[in-house]
């Protein structure tokens, strides 16, 4: 007996490893190095295609707390994060190349996994799949899913510039965590006064963009958290000084003082030769970008190693179609995971696929599914995704607010946090995985 997986991705390379970590095995089907999607650059698997950074490490966070859920579990893809970590104050970021390379080998060396290299255009109609294909799906294999779920939904998601270490002028930046948090080499801060970062929103809001014949890029439906960073500045002068130009925590050594706005540099390698541009995801063309980014002090010689792009995702109506245990209602057989779900974010993607896995085994063997408790962030999200009384569905990360109340009302928000994340652990082990 084998269960097929679609997609080598975060969410269908922590499925395979759950399942054979069950004893199961597994046919992976990959379409890439034969077949290329727009974003994807790499042979390898679990390419982060946005930021490398999986959010917060603190487990009296959100995404922490989910992060700490799948280690418990026995997480492929975190086991794999924490060895490629790089610095990156509070949250846990990944050396791309290194994470992708260590879940790559980590797969193609499993005896009960056999990679197949291939593009699937068709829903297999027997045993048991699980479809992982990810936010690029390729267009036949989604005209089959939007035929079997009778429509489907799509947003644009969108990647932000990385430029090389040496062309950063650090005569015109420093490196500091936010509140001191995490180190301080974690980023590199680009400070800019009010008259600089007033010429650089002017020449941002009024910047050519890329033409796309899929999107309206006056008005991209995209997720909030990879919105353009041009689009974000059209909302007002200030909007960027309050989002990813905030200067909150920080102190400029060379002033002393709160810089008016700040553009954080995150490292993207362990040899820390290349850095993103936190939180300037965009769609501007690309001598545009290296114009208008050229205007932000520390920047003015920056070289690019690869510019921001928008790209096509998908995700289903899950509420509609899927159960808890991210089984199709009308197809108990065939599995979803990944961003397609409607689960939001690396990790997200990577427990749905986890569930999946696991759930796919239980079905061969004719058990009951496991669906975690919703005082867990993965039950909740698993939750969520399946909330028959969501009417307006939209992609969810991990947060705080999808979990029960307490049973206590705590004012303060680190001591509630701390609370949350207590009770998820606890509810968690009372299972065996």
């Amino acid at each position: 007996m084998f269960i097929n997986i679609l997609g080598a991705g975060l969410a269908g390379c922590e499925a395979a490893y759950q399942v054979s970590k069950r004893g199961v095995r597994v046919r992976l089907f990959e379409m890439k190095p034969h077949k290329m999607t727009p974003a994807h650059k790499s042979s390898d698997f679990c390419e982060l295609i946005c930021s490398n950074s999986l959010k917060a490490a603190r487990v009296e966070s959100a995404a922490g707390l989910l992060k700490e859920e799948m280690r418990r579990i026995g997480s492929l893809l975190m086991q794999c994060a924490d060895r490629c970590a790089v610095p990156a104050g509070g949250a846990l970021a990944v050396d791309r190349e290194l994470f992708s390379g260590a879940v790559t080998r980590a797969i193609r060396e499993n005896p009960l996994i056999e990679v197949i290299e291939c593009e699937v255009t068709e829903l297999p109609q027997d045993g048991i799949t699980v479809v992982a294909t990810g936010p690029l799906t390729s267009d036949a294999l989604a005209d089959k899913i939007v035929a079997l779920c009778g429509g489907s939904l799509h947003f644009f998601d969108a990647a932000a510039p990385i430029v090389t270490a040496d062309s950063i002028d650090m005569n015109a930046a420093f490196t500091a965590s936010r509140y001191d948090k995490g180190g301080d080499d974690a980023y590199i801060n680009c400070p800019m006064n009010k008259e600089q970062y007033e010429s650089f929103h002017a020449a941002l809001v009024s910047a050519e963009r890329a033409p796309r014949h899929d999107v309206d890029v006056q008005n991209p439906k995209v997720y909030e958290g990879c919105m353009p960073v041009e689009i974000l500045a059209q909302r007002g002068l200030d909007t960027l000084r309050f989002g990813p130009m905030k200067p909150v925590g920080l102190r400029d050594p060379r002033t002393g003082h709160r810089p008016w706005a700040v553009v954080q540099l995150r490292t993207e390698n362990a040899a820390k030769t290349m850095y993103n541009l936190v939180g300037f995801q965009t769609n501007l063309r690309f001598p545009e970008q290296k114009r208008v980014f050229g205007r932000i002090p520390a920047l003015r010689n920056a070289e690019f190693v690869r510019y921001g792009v928008m790209h096509r995702n998908t995700f289903l109506d899950s509420p509609r179609l899927l159960d808890a245990d991210f089984s199709f209602r009308s197809r108990p057989e065939l599995f979803f995971a990944g961003q397609m779900t409607g689960v939001e974010g690396y990790m997200e993607s990577a427990a749905s696929g986890m569930m999946a896995g696991i759930n796919a085994v239980r079905r061969s063997e004719g058990r009951e599914p496991l669906i975690l408790p919703r005082e867990t962030m993965i039950g909740a999200l698993s939750h969520y995704i399946a909330d028959e009384t969501v009417t307006d569905f939209q992609p969810m990360g991990a947060n705080l607010g999808i979990l029960p109340p307490l049973g206590e009302q705590i004012r303060d928000k680190k001591t509630r946090a701390a609370a949350y994340a207590e009770r998820s652990l606890q509810r968690l082990a009372a299972y065996k995985f």
